[in-house]
């Protein structure tokens, strides 16, 4: 097991100390192809977060995505009618710009896009941040691991000795943790990529929904019942339990947000309520407030219609609309020392911050349809 140290990089001038996680890798031996992308930290407090003015590139996307989904020999599918569009034979790396702009559109649209066979994983940090880059400010995290001179690429990691123990679910009877990332912040989370680096032979899938599909199931009146609802988002639960208390860089917040809001590209409504991080419902009684959310929990979470799960293999990566998706990581592979590790990466850029338009299903109904999926010359077999 390695021990940790500190390894200190020298950017314009500026000496900074990065400090190794515990890990079962020798971060300083190991041939493991992806040693530079394990977790580190900064020590110290850095400045909260302020809120910006967000504009999508999916508002500047061409509505039929004719330069995405017409690219030559590219695949795309949908998983399911709700949420899930699997593509293949199409390059992330490879994008222009305006594609990219469309691809952001297109996961507004569908919410989760699969991509497969990429070569996304070793194209350099550099390029990978550059991406995330288009469509939003990166994000970095308060607690979670950094890549060295890279704060905002996320590593999300597991082994024998790092992350093998969960406290946010050690108590429960699964592994289920359905949220969207980080919904304290002011501005959320918008077209997030999330790909592999090594994951176990079996297990350790991810499960997405559709947040929007769960809002349009509801009945009219009940709609009309959340319409103009507000609820506290707090980080405070997170940093209680966490493990490494010195690895924050951020004091923990509460935000509060609508409890539906707009999507300012699709125009659609979707419930922004998870029982991760949602606390309480502005200006109703505890009594009240935990019957309305606890009733969304569980039909956001229990919802098959808008439900798809993720298998992660070599080359996999999924671009996911944080503003109308949750997602749960299942922690059902076994860790075994020197064999298993779950190693993930995520870039995360923000977005707006959540708003409510109560015009935006009149506006979204008569917006006229467009494809989200490609033309039938390119349909598989």
């Amino acid at each position: 097991m390695a021990t940790a140290t500190v390894e200190t990089t020298e950017s314009s001038g500026a000496k900074q100390d990065w400090v190794q996680f515990e890990t079962s890798i020798d971060y300083g031996k190991s041939e493991y192809k992806y040693a530079s992308y394990l977790p580190h930290y900064v020590p110290g407090k850095q400045s909260p977060l302020i809120e910006f003015e967000h504009q999508d590139v999916g508002l500047r996307a061409d509505p039929e995505k004719k330069a995405l989904l017409n690219a030559p020999g590219a695949v795309f599918e949908e998983i399911t009618p709700a949420i899930g569009t699997e593509v293949r034979d199409l390059q992330l790396s490879a994008l222009t710009s305006q594609q990219k702009d469309e691809l952001a559109l297109l996961a507004a649209e569908r919410g989760v896009l699969v991509f497969k066979d990429q070569d996304f994983a070793d194209i350099g940090k550099d390029r990978q941040k550059e991406f995330g880059a288009h469509f939003g400010p990166l994000h970095v995290h308060q607690h979670g691991g950094q890549t060295k001179g890279y704060p905002e690429l996320l590593p999300v990691y597991r082994d024998f000795t790092a992350g093998a123990v969960d406290n946010e679910i050690k108590n429960n009877v699964s592994s289920i943790k359905w949220h969207t990332d980080m919904s304290y912040e002011i501005n959320g989370m918008g077209t997030t990529i999330f790909f592999c680096l090594s994951t176990p032979k079996s297990g350790g899938d991810t499960l997405y929904l559709s947040t929007t599909a769960a809002y349009e199931n509801l009945s009219e009146d009940y709609r009309r019942r959340l319409h103009g609802l507000y609820a506290t988002h707090s980080g405070f639960e997170q940093a209680k339990v966490a493990d490494h208390k010195e690895r924050y860089i951020r004091d923990p917040i509460e935000t509060v947000h609508p409890v539906v809001r707009t999507h300012p590209v699709t125009k659609k409504n979707s419930l922004y309520v998870n029982r991760l991080y949602t606390r309480r419902i502005q200006n109703y009684k505890e009594e009240e407030s935990a019957s309305i959310l606890n009733f969304l929990y569980n039909h956001i979470e229990h919802g098959q219609d808008w439900h798809i799960r993720v298998h992660w293999t070599p080359g996999t990566v999924v671009v996911y609309d944080n503003r109308n998706t949750q997602h749960s990581a299942l922690r059902d592979f076994n860790v075994r020392e020197g064999e298993t590790r779950r190693h993930m990466l995520r870039i995360t850029p923000q977005a707006e911050r959540p708003f409510f338009d109560p015009k935006a299903e009149e506006s979204a109904a008569q917006k006229p349809a467009s494809s989200t999926t490609e033309p039938s010359g390119n349909q598989p077999n």
